[in-house]
């Protein structure tokens, strides 16, 4: 295929597939969202997934039966995952991931040439990159931070990989039922968190301290409480994925002082932060 048939493959817009059969039998120029995920085949060369929030156990056997989509008769791809909105790992959720790999990695290995991870920061990170430790792929991987450096390394122009990305992202914020400015101030938010202010935000996401506070107000909400929001989650995924003491949490989301963090812990949640770490790792 020459470069400009291509690119104009690549830039076309993903549509929404009928369904899962509708997918696995068509999949150029369509994408298929489930709760937690979102797999596209922007051309016959280049695919991958988005995961975000807590994906579980059923959540990743249903990405399980779309992920059939990259195995033969596909053509030779690289891949793009998108792991950086997972706000925290599930042992089950990755148990059935391996279960599902494990068999397959040789047809995986005919079809996929390399494959980029965007890994979220921190702890969570870690985990999801501990994922190809566990599964011996065939093929080159590698983990990024950002993903104009994943594409660019997956063989993709600079202009072609900013308009995939930018729509990839519009996407995942519909299916999340999220606006596009809280996905983004989220992302950036979990990786800033200690000493986190809206010139340094506003400045990171490319734009204006007015502009961020007018857009936050269009969505019905203000940069303190998403502020707050990112704060509770990412100490919710360090009270399971760690044993860390509540104050260790507390630093680590930025708070100032275990009486801030179990303060602002218990207005968000209802409850302590103790009480609710026992209480969900008793479910487990």
């Amino acid at each position: 295929m020459g470069g400009a048939a291509r690119q104009a493959l690549c830039c076309r817009t993903v549509r929404p597939a009928a369904g899962l059969d509708d997918y696995l039998r068509e999949p150029i120029g369509h994408y298929l969202a489930g709760e937690n995920f979102l797999h596209w085949y922007a051309s016959p060369e280049l695919c991958g997934f988005t995961l975000w929030g807590r994906p579980g156990e059923t959540q990743i056997q249903r990405l399980t039966q779309v992920l059939d989509v990259e195995l033969a008769p596909a053509l030779p791809h690289v891949s793009l995952v998108d792991t950086r909105r997972v706000e925290a790992p599930d042992a089950n959720g990755l148990s059935v991931l391996v279960k599902y790999m494990v068999p397959r990695i040789n047809g995986f290995s005919q079809t996929v040439k390399r494959q980029a991870l965007l890994r979220p920061e921190g702890m969570t990170g870690a985990v999801v990159g501990g994922f190809y430790s566990l599964v011996s792929s065939g093929y080159p991987t590698r983990a990024f931070a950002e993903p104009l450096e994943a594409l660019a390394w997956l063989g993709r122009p600079l202009d072609e990989a900013q308009s995939l990305m930018n729509e990839l992202n519009d996407l995942v914020m519909q299916v999340m039922g999220q606006s596009p400015v809280l996905g983004e101030l989220h992302r950036v938010l979990r990786n800033r968190l200690v000493g986190a202010n809206l010139a340094e935000i506003a400045r990171e996401l490319g734009m204006s301290e007015r502009t961020l506070q007018r857009r936050l107000r269009e969505a019905g909400t203000s940069f303190q409480t998403e502020l707050n929001t990112v704060q509770v989650r990412t100490a919710q995924s360090l009270l399971l994925g760690s044993d860390a003491k509540l104050t260790a949490v507390a630093v680590e989301v930025g708070c100032a002082s275990l009486q801030h963090f179990s303060s602002l812990f218990r207005k968000m949640t209802g409850e302590s932060p103790s009480s609710w770490r026992a209480r969900h790792r008793n479910t487990l």
